[in-house]
């Protein structure tokens, strides 16, 4: 790394030293899919990109980072929740760099999961190159606050793991490999054996605080209603063997973090389970105070995200706050400050 000779750059580091010195938690650091993906698969060939208009019209300056949001994710709010920035960077934006990184960093991509192949399918990051990025972040980290400060960061930091959902709509019930090799029932444990690996990996690199996201229900995604409206003719409603599916893996998955914690000692990891409050504005909007759930925002709100979500369409909604869904695979920022309040509030419980 080359010295820093203006005193601005070690006014910035000795500013953040203190901060560190204060936090209980110093930084946020997430893995995972598309719900938690700040921006990295700008970077990638892929075709699966929302780095445009109108996604991101009421984040901070009304740009299209790469989340697939209309604004802020979880990550973001949560970040702002424990003190630190109200957003968190991805590792792969040039706009960024180390000294943004030390208070937080998104290893995410969207459209990937547990399973390898999952990834392949749309040309994403693996979760094992997440992984490699991370190990790269840890040198940069050490050069920069030095290796005592960077190991405080590395086990003191808040790390936050959502994926799952890809493995299943993309991968398993859309084409035909793993249906032929596994059960759904066999599916679920091969990657709960994925997800063990990879928190005892985050573990062996530092990590000790985790929270570990389950599955939304994910048979009520507009793009499966629609998908259970043209293609099984049931009525456009929830698809409710992909729901079961999603409550059957997080039962398994929060078993598995109960195991893990009593395996792996100063390891404290948690179950966030979005399930329940998700369901909950799906199938009663009005509680919540959105107008709009069956469809998404934007365009027509039926199938449509990525570059089927663009600018250009004249059905997309003006007012993202009374939709659930933003796209229709995405939710709204409003719905994800919803969902992160709850995870927050269990969250500084444990970790604050």
């Amino acid at each position: 790394m080359a010295p820093m000779h203006t005193p601005w750059a070690f006014l910035a580091l000795l500013l953040f030293l203190v901060a560190l010195a204060r936090a209980e938690v110093p930084a946020i650091i997430v893995f995972g899919d598309s719900s938690v993906d700040a921006g990295n698969n700008n970077q990638i060939s892929t075709i699966l990109k929302s780095n445009f208009a109108p996604y991101g019209r009421d984040f901070y300056g009304g740009r299209a980072t790469g989340r697939f949001c209309n604004g802020r994710i979880p990550p973001d709010f949560i970040s702002e929740a424990f003190g630190l920035r109200p957003y968190v960077p991805a590792y792969l934006d040039p706009m960024f760099n180390i000294s943004d990184f030390a208070v937080g960093v998104c290893f995410a991509s969207a459209g990937t999961g547990y399973d390898n192949a999952t990834s392949d399918i749309l040309s994403v990051i693996p979760l094992w190159k997440e992984v490699e990025y991370y190990k790269d972040y840890q040198n940069k980290l050490r050069d920069y606050v030095g290796t005592e400060r960077a190991n405080t960061i590395i086990s003191e930091a808040l790390y936050l793991i959502s994926l799952g959902t890809n493995d299943f709509l993309e991968n398993y019930y859309t084409l035909p490999q793993r249906r032929l090799q596994y059960t759904v029932e066999e599916y679920q444990d091969f990657l709960l054996g994925i997800a063990g690996n990879f928190v005892r990996e985050l573990y062996g690199l530092g990590a000790r605080k985790m929270s570990l996201a389950g599955l939304p229900p994910m048979g009520c995604l507009p793009l499966e209603r629609t998908t259970n409206f043209f293609l099984r003719w049931r009525g456009g409603g929830c698809i409710e063997e992909y729901n079961e599916v999603a409550i059957t893996f997080n039962g398994k998955l929060s078993g598995l973090l109960e195991e893990l914690n009593k395996e792996l000692s100063g390891m404290r990891v948690v179950f966030s389970n979005p399930y329940d409050i998700f369901l909950r504005m799906i199938k009663n909007p009005s509680e919540f105070g959105f107008e709009v759930a069956s469809v998404a925002c934007c365009a027509t709100g039926l199938f449509e995200m990525s570059y089927l979500c663009d600018e250009y369409s004249p059905f997309t909604c003006t007012d993202a706050n009374k939709y659930v869904f933003w796209d229709s695979f995405h939710p709204t920022e409003r719905t994800n400050q919803i969902i992160s309040d709850q995870c927050v509030e269990h969250l500084l419980r444990e970790f604050s």
